[in-house]
């Protein structure tokens, strides 16, 4: 499926808040520490938080579980669209993690539950061609990703984090979870995976991010 039609297919939720205004929300600024305790487990150039900052480029959508689907495309065997009761009925796993924001913070000791991306992979049948992954998300939003980064153990499609459902700030019903690169792969609302040939940049990497983005060796910028 062209990347086009797919974009196309998709239903904006949000309505009038789908116009992403040239700017980027930040709350929680004052939840950061300065004090990390375990220096080995923050990347060059990060602090660690005590909260967990919301920073969104653009509104934040509304969420109708009556209209609300995650599509699989690209090169599979089985392209595959779940409606929101199917998915929440699909297999789950939890995995405790840190994570690392290109704006520098970090958050130790999360615990994240959703689908594993290996169970998505393994229901969609990936084509031996594809090499990469990309994320399509809610409002435009896009972020790209090699097939090994994808089909990690500890990757999931996300809902829950330490037990209770993601807010809508944090990308409820659903984000992409990649806790080894940079936040911002971990794309929030998310609504399809695309399986492709090449690598293609996403929204963030359009405007000067790193195309791969691992904080340990401080992949931030292009």
């Amino acid at each position: 499926m062209e990347l086009g039609r797919f974009l196309s297919g998709f239903i904006r939720q949000s309505g009038d808040d789908a116009a992403m205004p040239e700017s980027v929300h930040e709350e929680a600024a004052d939840a950061l520490d300065a004090r990390p305790t375990d220096r080995s487990r923050v990347p060059p150039g990060q602090w660690v938080t005590r909260g967990w900052p919301v920073l969104t480029y653009g509104s934040t959508p509304r969420f109708d579980p009556a209209r609300w689907d995650l599509r699989i495309v690209g090169l599979v065997d089985n392209p595959l669209t779940w409606d929101y009761e199917t998915f929440m009925n699909l297999p789950t796993k939890k995995v405790l993690c840190d994570i690392h924001c290109v704006t520098t913070w970090s958050l130790l000791d999360s615990v994240f539950e959703g689908v594993p991306a290996e169970y998505v992979a393994e229901q969609a049948g990936i084509k031996p061609e594809a090499t990469h992954v990309i994320a399509h998300a809610e409002q435009g939003y896009t972020a790209n990703l090699p097939l090994a980064d994808f089909l990690r153990d500890d990757v999931l499609l996300a809902y829950k984090h330490n037990g209770e459902n993601l807010t809508l700030d944090h990308g409820w019903p659903l984000r992409l979870m990649v806790p080894h690169l940079y936040f911002w792969k971990s794309a929030k609302w998310l609504r399809g995976l695309e399986f492709v040939n090449a690598d293609e940049p996403g929204f963030w990497e359009v405007r000067g991010y790193h195309m791969h983005g691992d904080p340990w060796t401080e992949e931030r910028y292009g």
